[in-house]
């Protein structure tokens, strides 16, 4: 058996602007993608895949309250937004792997789980929303949508534009970790927590029920990974490194660095809290349990940085890496 790796997929990284956000042009970012995924399993890895959705589920979100206004169609909540979207990108991603692997001549089989992930329903993100979904829109626009949904909460996202928040509760536990655990011991490719996972609480009784929000799908990866012992966490994002000082005259891209020392960088908040800051956060939860290795880069680098020659690469101590 090869390294078990789980690798997350940012849910922008399927949307590459607002001109391409079709279906079709949302596979096509797949496709590009699921050619990187079959490089590291051709490697000898064994590999799960997670992935964002926060521009899909505001778009799943929008066109709702449209079809709610326009046609009197029922409304859709946001926890089935979620399913609706995990399904949705599950199969895009599951159909371009399977169809990678066939031309490769490689007999890997593909399953996508759709994966609950348990949270409190006294976590504080619900009284103060943080996660940013939907399209990006100008400071005016976002005014404007306020104006007509008073309930509605934007912010800043990390210079790109404005953006609608919905509630990002804590994840505590991966539903269906022992099915995930069962498909990889059977030799699937597995994609899993899907948009962070559906959100769900336990009641008095131990069942579940889904509650509106949408979870960071960068900390459900992170609880993922270390719930299953995988031994590598990879974050992609839209730069091949993690870069302190970023933007500025004295930026400088980091190529390996330990916990403490991105500690120290969180300290002196070098990243920002609307994109790099969460996946600092879960790979250090990671590493701070099971992991041995997280490596941040982006999707057309993975090959590469599973290979050490690309990406930035956190590790617990340089003793231990070697």
């Amino acid at each position: 058996m090869g390294k078990l790796v789980v690798v997350a997929i940012g849910g922008n990284a399927l949307v590459k602007g607002n001109d391409y956000d079709t279906i079709q042009d949302q596979y096509e970012a797949v496709c590009e993608i699921a050619v990187n995924i079959a490089d590291m399993v051709e490697a000898g890895c064994e590999v799960i895949v997670t992935h964002g959705n926060g521009p899909q589920v505001g778009y799943t979100l929008r066109r709702g309250e449209i079809a709610e206004k326009v046609a009197g169609m029922p409304s859709v909540p946001l926890v089935n937004c979620v399913a609706d979207t995990q399904g949705g990108i599950g199969y895009q991603i599951q159909q371009a792997l399977t169809n990678e692997f066939i031309r490769r001549g490689m007999k890997q089989k593909v399953a996508t789980v759709i994966t609950q992930v348990e949270v409190s329903s006294n976590d504080p993100n619900f009284k103060k929303p943080s996660k940013p979904v939907g399209s990006f829109f100008t400071l005016e626009q976002a005014q404007e949508l306020e104006k007509e949904h008073p309930d509605w909460v934007f912010v800043e996202d990390s210079g790109r534009g404005y953006r609608r928040v919905v509630p990002s509760p804590q994840p505590i536990d991966i539903v269906e970790k022992d099915a995930i655990k069962s498909l990889i011991e059977s030799g699937y490719v597995v994609i899993a927590v899907g948009g962070g996972g559906i959100p769900v609480v336990k009641r008095a009784d131990q069942t579940y029920e889904g509650i509106d929000a949408v979870i960071d799908k960068d900390l459900a990866t992170s609880l993922l990974a270390d719930q299953i012992q995988a031994e590598i966490l990879i974050i992609t994002t839209g730069v091949p490194k993690v870069f302190i000082h970023f933007g500025k005259p004295n930026q400088k891209a980091l190529d390996k660095i330990t916990v403490s020392e991105t500690k120290q960088y969180v300290l002196e908040e070098h990243f920002p809290k609307g994109s790099m800051l969460p996946k600092i956060e879960a790979s250090l939860s990671f590493l701070e349990k099971s992991g041995s290795r997280v490596i941040i880069t982006n999707p057309e680098s993975l090959k590469a940085a599973i290979n050490n020659a690309a990406g930035t690469h956190i590790v617990k101590s340089y003793r231990e890496d070697v």
